[in-house]
């Protein structure tokens, strides 16, 4: 037995050091680390990124011990409460509300704590948690996740920590999820199944769904079993899936045009149905005459009213200010426009790209994902999750270099009034650019090149 730990050890050296390396920034990001502290964040951050790069060019043929320093990573930050998201507030206060029958699409948290009749665990630390701006809107999480939100409170016992551990459990299992049909996938797909790593040892997936505990991980997981049924020809599990994908975040609705010329006219038909059925069902027992107003309004918020780390809208805003434009005004405008590009870009995609073959239709994914993220002007990190997941089963990795240079937009929290700082962005958005078209013509280079051969 000692013999063999001292082979492994001799073998493994490095890789070792740079897990045990690795473990100790985790554990200073989330136990010593406050988001003001930019100088700090983004040092870990780098460091991080650069320990997983070296881990997966070292050991990517090892999976049970990238496995495992995976799952190590991610529960650093079990028993912590977030040091870069207060949403894991609002998580909890609408588990409450749902274990208390009370519909959260109805009532916004400052109306419910104004009534003053409705007593919820933890509900004036929860309400002063969540912040003003969450406080006076009521929930935009869809119907699935807000029963897992209330699977967390049940399971957490009234305590926010027992709520933590369990939204943390939920995710950790649905990156467990990602990493098992991803690897089949990327087998499907004819490519490496090392590459899943660049998904499970990312610093960004590890930090912003274990540690900052947002759900983009649970819907990539029903997202990529989607599309291991749509590789077996099983359309009706996969439309299950794909709703489960929905019910958690509304992004995926953005990919369903695409799915027409995949199955071709009749059978998408019938996967509609199928998907559009199960997505019903879980709106069921929230269904209300005034639900489904509240919640396109809230909705329609994240278009017309807030901004963050903006990319294309910041380089319209600043050109359109020059000219006397309202940003106030500006914003609710391009809003409007945004859903309108958007769908000349699937309808494109539809006409112009052979998405009969499954690999095709994932990189279309990806280009829509992409352009809505460049268009819009709220890009939360954790955002981009969805996109840096896609990508590992295409032939694209700007999306890898996004994750890395987006910790640059936590810039604005050094600043007391939350601040951007326009220089940070453009660094930001010139790396995952200049990437991007790096790739667009080293890509095109090569078909050439395999077209003349």
């Amino acid at each position: 037995m000692a013999s063999r730990i001292s082979s492994y050890w001799n073998l493994h050296k490095l890789s070792i050091l740079l897990v045990l390396a690795s473990l100790l920034f985790y554990t200073s990001f989330a136990y010593d680390l406050v988001r003001t502290d930019f100088i700090k964040l983004i040092g870990l951050y780098f460091a991080l990124f650069f320990l997983c790069y070296k881990l997966i060019q070292f050991e990517k043929w090892n999976f049970n011990f990238l496995l495992v320093s995976g799952i190590l990573f991610r529960l650093i930050f079990l028993m912590v409460e977030p040091n870069l998201s207060q949403d894991f507030y609002r998580f909890i206060w609408d588990g409450e509300l749902v274990l208390s029958g009370i519909n959260p699409y109805l009532q916004t948290p400052d109306a419910i704590m104004a009534n003053g009749e409705i007593l919820l665990s933890n509900a004036q630390e929860l309400h002063n948690g969540m912040g003003s701006l969450s406080a006076r809107h009521f929930s935009n999480y869809p119907p699935l996740n807000q029963l897992l939100f209330a699977i967390s409170a049940f399971l957490g016992g009234k305590s926010i920590m027992g709520s933590l551990i369990v939204m943390r459990s939920i995710i950790i299992l649905a990156d467990l999820g990602i990493y098992y049909f991803g690897k089949k996938l990327l087998r499907l797909l004819n490519r490496s199944p090392h590459l899943i790593f660049w998904y499970f040892l990312n610093p960004l997936i590890i930090i912003e769904l274990t540690g900052n505990l947002h759900f983009e991980g649970v819907m990539l997981f029903f997202f990529i079993l989607g599309l291991c049924f749509l590789s077996a020809n099983k359309w009706m599990f996969a439309a299950i899936a794909f709703a489960c994908s929905i019910s958690v975040k509304l992004i995926p609705l953005m990919f369903l045009p695409l799915f027409v010329t995949y199955f071709g006219f009749m059978k998408s038909i019938k996967f509609y149905v199928a998907l559009g059925i199960t997505i019903l069902l879980f709106l069921l027992p929230f269904y209300s005459i005034d639900f489904l107003n509240n919640y396109t309004n809230t909705i329609g918020l994240w278009f017309s009213n807030f901004e963050f780390n903006a990319g294309l809208y910041n380089i319209i805003k600043q050109i359109a200010v020059k000219f006397d434009a309202k940003p106030w005004e500006l914003i609710k405008t391009y809003g409007k426009l945004v859903p309108y590009i958007m769908i000349g870009f699937v309808l494109l995609l539809i006409f112009l790209r052979n998405n009969k073959k499954l690999s095709v239709l994932i990189s279309s994914m990806l280009w829509v994902l992409a352009l809505y993220y460049f268009l819009s002007p709220t890009v939360h990190p954790w955002y981009i999750i969805f996109l840096a997941g896609l990508t590992v089963f295409t032939e694209y990795r700007f999306p890898l270099a996004w994750s890395l240079a987006i910790i640059l937009s936590y810039s604005a929290y050094e600043n007391p009034e939350f601040k951007e700082n326009l220089g940070f962005l453009l660094i930001e958005y010139l790396i995952v650019f200049g990437f991007m078209v790096y790739e667009i013509y080293k890509l095109k280079g090569q078909k050439l090149l395999i077209r003349k051969n």
